[in-house]
């Protein structure tokens, strides 16, 4: 049971899934798929069930739009979504197709995600008991207004001795000098950094991992955690100049979606708890790894 708090801040949407499609289909015709189902999804809803599942206390702060899909989301969340705004939008979904490789392609309305704001933010969480504990923020290119916001909201969680962990998401509109120049702040405030392969080496207009890393090791503070996500290769980290590399379990995926952000839930679960860096990375990718390969899903391997 971790001994510090944690909270996350960002998205929770509905996630239409279907497939596997092959092959895509010609514009006017009809397919059927053999699996289609509606869950909760969006990054800051995938940690929160992860959190739930392996029964670790959180705060979420999240908004919903005022229909039956937003009625549907602050159910689901019922012991946290009490203070959650209801913005006067449809709730955001998105439809996943899922190809026979494990990959996958979304289309996103963007809902209510972009109206959440910091003020609301700050109304939904107790931040005097989140003290000493770490807030995940994500979907950073989808919650428009609080994104806007981001260096004041830094600013009031490092004002109440809280630290921050960010995973941003693959920008909307690409990796713009101007976003890239807005990211690379962020992660100037950040003491965990949690991004995918294609997320570092793009930030940093790298080739590979082990330079995307040494780029961002000349911004980030020296106290920061910088893990990148490498799907089936695991893992890698670096802090104060020593990296680490952490090998994942041969599974047979079955639905990845979501994957990099139960990675996040277990792998902050652990460092609240007082694990290690390492430890925390084996975790992250051991329950991510265990994830994909159930259906319905599950958080945590056998034994």
């Amino acid at each position: 049971m971790p001994s510090r708090p944690l909270a996350v801040i960002g998205n929770v949407n509905v996630d239409i899934i279907i497939g596997p499609a092959v092959p895509w289909p010609t514009p006017g015709t009809e397919i059927l798929v053999d699996h289609g189902e509606i869950r909760v999804g969006g990054a800051a809803g995938n940690v929160a069930l992860t959190w739930d599942a392996l029964k670790i206390p959180y705060q979420i702060a999240a908004n919903t739009g005022d229909d039956h899909f937003g009625h549907w989301l602050r159910e689901t969340f019922k012991q946290h979504s009490h203070a959650w705004p209801v913005a006067r939008t449809p709730t955001t979904f998105s439809v996943g197709v899922t190809h026979p490789d494990g990959e996958r392609t979304f289309f996103t309305i963007p809902g209510h995600m972009p109206v959440l704001t910091l003020q609301q933010v700050q109304d939904n969480l107790d931040i005097a008991s989140l003290q000493g504990g770490v807030v995940l923020l994500v979907g950073s290119y989808l919650t428009d207004m609080l994104t806007q916001d981001y260096d004041a909201l830094f600013a009031w969680l490092r004002a109440h001795g809280v630290e921050v962990a960010l995973d941003t998401g693959w920008p909307i509109g690409g990796w713009t000098a101007e976003t890239m120049a807005m990211t690379r702040r962020w992660l100037q405030q950040c003491h965990h950094i949690l991004l995918n392969e294609a997320e570092v080496t793009a930030l940093t207009d790298t080739g590979s991992v082990p330079d995307a890393m040494s780029e961002l090791a000349k911004i980030m503070p020296e106290t920061c955690h910088l893990v990148v996500k490498c799907g089936p290769a695991g893992a890698a980290g670096l802090y104060r100049g020593k990296r680490i590399d952490v090998s994942a379990p041969t599974v047979t995926p079955v639905d990845t979606i979501g994957a990099g952000d139960v990675f996040d839930a277990a792998y902050l679960a652990e460092i609240a708890a007082g694990s290690s860096f390492a430890a925390a990375i084996e975790a992250g990718i051991s329950t991510a790894s265990h994830a994909i390969a159930t259906l319905p899903r599950e958080y945590r391997a056998a034994g």
